[in-house]
């Protein structure tokens, strides 16, 4: 018989008492995180968010200062875009997250600060990793070109948390979220990530009555995407019960093709126009698709946001506030 699997559950005061710094607290990712945070027990006076205009997080003394006193650190900011974005600035994005990753997991280290988790992204698997991604293929080659910069530079935050701890006994973990999506994403079409960037289009289309849109590539790669909301879940239940050194997937385990998510976002918001695909732009990596086992094993987190639904409340977050 196979055992039966093991539950997991967040103490009812897991997080009481807990001075918790969130980096990107004010983001889409950490508003959500934050309110899942003081939804499991943590004291919001207790919680600090450094916002970037007062606190350069790529200075060493910068991030010396706001790791003082705390308990827990969920490290959620970051430079970060879409294709467009990568292929601009592909220094600004190694160096920026290079220098806040590492600086702020030193001086977490040195102020005696209790856990570390590290949010690092999707980019860092190699171009072709077989389906579904194991957190075991992780090195097993190079990021996709465009996004290498990026996805190499949180790459390495992995090493460090997994040498403090081996030498310190730093309590350093790492996840890699999927593609996130949701209310309160960033629609910038210069900097925008697939989701966000494809409703702006449809709905600028609508408005101005456009009967084509285009869109980057042929249509073929495959993304997977999780809704911010159980992304953020799955931070907090890792933050309150996994303590291990190996990286952490968290995603659905479903994938879909960039042709069929522009077609099904046009049929969400009601757009019949015809989609013309600009083929002398860059694809990026040519499938994504996670393997979402370990993070049910090691603490208990399956995604609950069904695809449909979650664009459906990201198209209405945006009509809102469109203007």
């Amino acid at each position: 018989m196979p055992e039966p699997q093991a539950t997991f559950q967040l103490k009812k005061d897991q997080f009481k008492d807990q001075k918790i710094l969130v980096t990107g607290g004010a983001g889409f990712l950490g508003k959500q995180v934050i309110s899942q945070l003081v939804a499991s027990g943590a004291n919001p006076e207790l919680i600090t968010v450094p916002r970037s205009k007062e606190h350069d997080l790529r200075s060493l003394a910068v991030c010396e200062k706001v790791v003082q006193g705390q308990d827990l650190i969920i490290h959620l900011a970051a430079h970060v875009g879409g294709i467009g974005l990568n292929r601009e600035k592909p220094a600004e994005l190694f160096y920026d997250n290079l220098m806040m990753g590492v600086q702020l997991i030193h001086s977490a280290y040195q102020a005696g600060v209790q856990k570390f988790v590290c949010v690092g992204t999707i980019c860092a698997y190699p171009n072709f990793t077989p389906i579904p991604f194991k957190e075991s293929d992780l090195w097993n080659g190079y990021p996709e070109v465009t996004n290498a910069p990026y996805g190499v530079a949180k790459k390495a935050l992995l090493v460090q948390l997994q040498s403090y701890r081996q030498q310190y006994g730093f309590n350093g973990v790492y996840l890699l979220p999927v593609n996130l999506y949701g209310p309160e994403d960033n629609f910038d079409p210069r900097s925008s990530h697939v989701i966000p960037a494809l409703i702006r289009k449809v709905y600028e289309a609508q408005q101005r009555g456009d009967r084509t849109i285009s869109v980057w590539g042929d249509g073929t790669p495959t993304r997977e995407f999780v809704y911010s909301e159980d992304a953020a879940r799955g931070i907090v239940l890792a933050s309150g019960i996994y303590n291990e050194s190996e990286p952490v997937n968290i995603g659905t385990g479903s994938e879909i093709s960039i042709k069929d998510l522009i077609h099904l976002i046009a049929e969400l918001m009601g757009y019949e126009g015809e989609i013309v695909w600009e083929t002398d732009k860059p694809n990026g990596q040519p499938r994504r698709c996670l393997d979402v086992e370990r993070a049910k094993q090691a603490f208990g987190f399956t995604a609950q946001v069904g695809f449909r639904q979650g664009l459906n409340q990201t198209i209405a977050w945006y009509r809102q506030h469109a203007a």
